[in-house]
């Protein structure tokens, strides 16, 4: 089979449809949010799933002056792309001993310093490409994930940062951090954290640090916050239209519109008797005489087997519920008295405006986040992109 009939036959068996006018105008919606800000757009984990390329293009068009994401090969991947303009700034934020830093100078990138052992490297680095680093210095104000520890610690890597940034080899053009419960209003580690960070910034700020930007807000701070937007905001799954937590609102209630409608061709429709089992070990049998519909959707396209039993698919024009176990590659719906045409639509989740479950739907299926949910769709399911 050709390339083409291979990606020919993938559509039709299912496709995420990635809406960009979504996109564009979610990025829009939350600029608005920050209006004193700079926004990135952060792409990380191919863009939530959503497609990295594509989507940083359509949010650079909506007004992202920023980049984000968690690799430098990401960020390397963004910059080699020739339809993104030069002076989009890209910042990448994990890295391991070894890393691509000599590659990320040359290319630009801004990258984050957590500890001294990287800060060694990436001087290192910059010697050997004859540039100046940039780099954004990120303080752990309690999230206890990455980023220097108060104290000393920071103290030792603000000196230094500083020492090289005197003798050329380096700018330090940022300082941030990350919240651990800003999807929880009023959590009281919030309020500690911005305590933190003020305190952080304020220190590296005395010592001679003059950086471009500070920042610390996610989707959630972005969204409810707004005395955490600093100079930049970085929202992430909020700009692909799915909310940071059902606590602190739907999409709807600011303005965005879930970019992703994932569907599927069934592959399968038949009648069966009552009392037939369905899928792997039987955990579903039929009630009655009813037709079974196959969705050629599984866990290694990234449907949660957790979700076994529980998740919602729309097809034959109603609300279905997945009929027992969730295997690799399909798995099955009861569709009653219904007997749609093999090769109708399945949809398991989208906007919701064709009464369609969305991705938050699955998420509570699976006992998850939606996060997780648009981010793991696989790369057998191919991405369609509308209104480019």
């Amino acid at each position: 089979m050709s390339e083409t009939a291979a990606r020919r036959d993938a559509v039709t068996r299912a496709r995420a449809e990635i809406d960009l006018a979504a996109l564009r105008a979610n990025v829009r919606a939350l600029r608005e949010r920050a209006p004193g800000a700079a926004l990135m757009a952060v792409v990380k984990a191919d863009a939530y799933g959503h497609g990295a390329i594509p989507c940083a293009r359509a949010a650079v068009e909506a007004g992202a002056t920023w980049l984000g994401t968690a690799t430098p090969q990401e960020a390397l991947a963004l910059r080699a792309d020739p339809e993104l303009p030069d002076d989009v700034r890209i910042m990448c934020w994990l890295w391991t001993p070894g890393g691509p830093w000599r590659e990320a100078v040359e290319a630009g990138l801004d990258v984050s310093v957590s500890g001294m052992w990287a800060l060694e490297e990436l001087v290192a680095a910059a010697r050997g490409a004859a540039l100046p680093a940039r780099v954004q210095l990120k303080a752990d104000t309690g999230l206890g994930r990455n980023g220097c520890q108060p104290g000393e610690d920071w103290t030792e890597l603000v000196r230094e940062a500083l020492r090289a940034e005197r003798e050329g080899l380096l700018r330090v053009t940022g300082l941030w951090s990350h919240f651990a419960c800003a999807d929880e209003p009023g959590h009281p580690s919030i309020a500690a954290q911005l305590t933190r960070f003020r305190e952080m910034t304020a220190y590296a700020e005395q010592q001679g640090v003059r950086p471009e930007v500070r920042h610390i807000a996610n989707s959630p701070a972005t969204l409810t916050l707004p005395e955490t937007h600093f100079d930049l905001v970085r929202p992430g799954i909020a700009m692909y239209g799915v909310s940071p937590s059902p606590e602190i609102g739907t999409p709807a209630d600011f303005g965005l519109r879930p970019v992703m409608t994932l569907s599927a061709s069934l592959a399968l429709v038949k009648r069966v008797p009552g009392g037939h089992g369905v899928s792997y070990g039987h955990h579903y049998t039929t009630p009655g005489d009813t037709t079974l519909g196959l969705v050629p959707l599984g866990y290694a396209d990234g449907i949660p087997r957790h979700a076994s039993s529980a998740g919602p698919v729309l097809a034959g024009g109603k609300w279905r519920t997945v009929a027992g176990r969730i295997a690799m590659d399909q798995f099955v719906v009861d569709l009653g008295g219904e007997r749609p045409e093999p090769g109708s639509e399945a949809v398991l989740f989208g906007p919701g405006d064709r009464g369609e479950p969305t991705a938050e739907d699955w998420a509570r299926a699976a006992g998850t986040i939606a996060y997780e949910i648009v981010t793991r769709i696989g790369p057998r399911v191919p991405r369609v992109y509308v209104n480019e």
